[in-house]
């Protein structure tokens, strides 16, 4: 599974595929203190990717590719 929650830390590992989303919209619903945790994610899928831009949560950690450290990663960051 690459979309699984810790306490309140939503993790993203490996590569996650557009069956992840609905997992990921889920959790972040259910969770509006919940934090998202990219270190050990390789790969977003768009449709993650648009869950992550919907409800904004918190973004932990760097991605491990550099084109979504690099390009998208600053635009989940940005308010």
């Amino acid at each position: 599974m690459t979309v699984r929650l810790v306490n309140d830390v939503i993790h993203l590992e490996g590569a996650c595929q557009v069956e992840e989303a609905e997992a990921l919209l889920v959790l972040v619903q259910a969770g509006a203190q919940r934090s998202v945790d990219l270190t050990e994610c390789r790969q977003l899928h768009g449709a993650v990717l648009q869950v992550l831009l919907a409800f904004r949560p918190p973004i932990r950690g760097q991605c491990k590719d550099p084109f979504i450290r690099d390009r998208i990663l600053p635009s989940l960051l940005a308010s």
